[in-house]
């Protein structure tokens, strides 16, 4: 009588065995075919990789000006598998000028593997950065004592002038969001964090080569893997020049310091950005090395903000300087003619409505009006355009046709300047007023628009570029801060020309009454100079003291520079604007100030403006 039980016990134990035997053959291909881990040691015992880095590419100014440059720096590397139980802890911590601690604390960054998800203890790993010639001097003569450490040479960035800082960068360690988002970067490696060396990373950063080392059964190096036939070699960057005028950049910072606010300069007739000042600032050079970490966190703590590039960030009402554009808008648009008078009782007085304005002659027409900056005038042409329903049909109707304009001259939109985190400014349409007044709204309700309040934000860079577009009479090219990139052409953005929506005929009228504006109106303080500046005050309004701001270009026919200046708190236009954009003006046309205006110059330097404890 068979024994059933027996032979079911049998059967369990065969399939048992066979798919034991099934996972150890499915581990052993995983392993040996479709895992790579254990090639990986082997060639890591076999084999040491290298990198060679690439020494990035240089900045200059417009002339040839050295601004950013590199200086040899090295990093020390620990292959942990080499090092382990022959490393003498001590002296290595001793030579390094380090302690213990600190030795304990990076090696546990280097084995956490969420931290340094590259870790293998058969490769070299990343223990300390950037140690400077005299470091490593002293460093190298103790390297044959420490198994397990090498040497990695790389460059640091050095900056050669305190100055550009926001233009300019600065270069630090990479994040794992950047090593994810590239396969270039590994733990250790620099990227461009801010300003140019961000913006143009790609072309700066180079290509890294390789040497492949060989190692003997006991792992010491034995020289070049078939002498060097699978060695790469670097491919140095791109070097960088910049449209920016270093001497230009000096003074604007120099004139600025005390101050908050913004000076900017383009070339009208290529788009080019000559200076770009932002304030306060600070000098490039102290972000550099292993205390960069330290002063980063300093200037993020300021509560003045000297990070922030006031230049492309910061958005301020344009004031005054913004009824060039309604100017332009009314004369295209048929509101009014070059000889339409507007009357003004000091201020724009309507239905119970009084906007302020100062005493001057009245009624005028529209260059007079710009040169006196008479808030009336620009009142009325508002009122009338979006009123005009025989035109436009609607206030909707109108206020999108204004806004259409406003867009075509550089405003609500980002501009495009080559430089990370540009702010776009505001200008409102007319679904914008619809949320804030549920649709019932009129010219009356958005009165202050007309005179560059209320609502309207812009960028010093936007004004600016309306000054390089009035310039131009009607069309501007995209700011940038590169003027050229080794090796390749400048990306097409920056050459095209843009044509705003306004006449031709409307620019010479609007051009008149800058003119007019220098040679007896607001921004008299420019008719001192020998070339023919043109000029627009404004005075924003705040919630504290008023901000002085100034657009102008000169000279008035072939113009070579345009210039906005935005102080934080600095009174009328005239108080701070037109002086510091004259001066600005005279460097970049004569190449240098005359002895009356050097004075002047140091007598802004020394001015300061009294902003108490607060904080922007």
């Amino acid at each position: 009588m068979k024994d059933y039980n027996l032979e079911n016990r049998q059967y369990v134990i065969g399939g048992a065995a066979t798919l034991i035997i099934l996972v150890y053959i499915v581990r052993l291909f995983t392993l040996q075919i479709m895992s790579d881990d254990y090639k990986k040691n082997a060639d890591s015992n076999a084999f040491l990789k290298k990198i060679d880095f690439p020494a990035r590419g240089i900045i200059t100014d417009r002339n040839g000006k050295l601004m950013v440059y590199n200086q040899p720096s090295y990093d020390i590397m620990i292959v942990v598998n080499e090092a382990k139980d022959k490393l003498d802890t001590l002296d290595f911590c001793k030579t390094l000028g380090i302690t213990r601690e600190e030795f304990d604390s990076r090696m546990e960054v280097i084995k956490n593997r969420s931290r340094n998800p590259g870790y293998s203890r058969f490769t070299q790993q990343l223990f300390m950065t950037q140690l400077s010639d005299k470091e490593y001097s002293v460093f190298q003569e103790k390297l044959f004592r420490f198994p397990g450490i090498y040497v990695q040479r790389r460059s640091i960035r050095q900056y050669q002038y305190p100055i550009g800082a926001h233009i300019l960068g600065d270069v630090a360690e990479v994040s794992q969001k950047d090593i994810d988002e590239d396969d270039y970067y590994q733990p250790g490696d620099y990227a461009g964090k801010q300003g140019v060396e961000r913006q143009y990373e790609k072309q700066l950063r180079g290509e890294k080569g390789v040497q492949i080392l060989l190692r003997d059964a006991r792992g010491r190096l034995k020289g070049s893997y078939q002498n060097g036939r699978f060695d790469r070699k670097p491919v140095a960057g791109k070097n960088l020049t910049l449209s920016i005028d270093m001497d230009l950049q000096a003074l604007g910072e120099r004139l600025m310091e005390g101050k908050i606010g913004s000076i900017v300069a383009i070339e009208p007739a290529t788009g080019e950005v000559l200076c770009m000042v932002s304030s306060p600032t600070y000098d490039p050079r102290s972000m550099v090395g292993r205390s960069r970490s330290k002063n980063h966190q300093i200037l993020a703590r300021d509560p003045w903000r000297p990070l922030l590039n006031r230049s492309i960030q910061g958005q301020y009402p344009p004031g005054s300087t913004f009824k060039t554009t309604q100017g332009l808008t009314f004369l295209s648009e048929g509101i009014i003619t070059p000889s339409t008078p507007y009357g003004c009782a000091h201020g724009f007085n309507y239905r119970g409505l009084h906007v302020g304005c100062h005493g001057h002659a009245s009624p005028l027409p529209l260059a007079p009006a710009l040169s006196t900056s008479c808030n009336a005038f620009f009142c009325w042409g508002l009122v009338h355009m979006i009123g005009n329903r025989a035109k436009y049909g609607s206030v909707q109707n109108a206020m999108d046709t204004w806004r259409d304009y406003m867009v075509s001259m550089g405003f609500g939109y980002k501009l495009g300047v080559d430089l990370p985190g540009e702010r776009r400014g505001l200008i409102p349409n007319s679904a914008f007023y619809d949320r804030a007044y549920k649709g019932s709204w009129n010219g009356l309700t958005i009165i202050s628009i007309s005179i560059g309040q209320g609502e309207v934000n812009a960028t010093p860079l936007q004004i600016a570029n309306l000054g390089a577009s009035i310039a131009n009479r009607g069309y501007y090219y995209v700011p940038h801060v590169v003027k050229k990139v080794q090796g390749e052409p400048l990306d097409t953005l920056y050459t095209r020309k843009h044509y705003t929506k306004a006449s031709p005929l409307a620019y010479q009228h609007v051009v008149q009454g800058m003119r007019m504006s220098v040679l007896g109106g607001t921004c008299r303080a420019l008719g001192r100079y020998s070339f023919e500046a043109c000029g627009k005050t404004g005075t924003a309004q705040n919630r504290g003291h008023d901000h002085s701001v100034f657009m102008g270009f000169a000279p008035m026919d072939n113009p070579k520079i345009a210039v906005a200046v935005y102080v934080e708190n600095g009174g009328w236009g005239a108080d701070y604007g037109v002086p510091l954009g004259g001066l600005i003006m005279e460097q970049y046309i004569n190449g240098k100030l005359s002895p009356e205006s050097q004075k002047k110059a140091d007598e802004f330097q020394q001015r300061r403006i009294n902003y108490g404890t607060t904080m922007r």
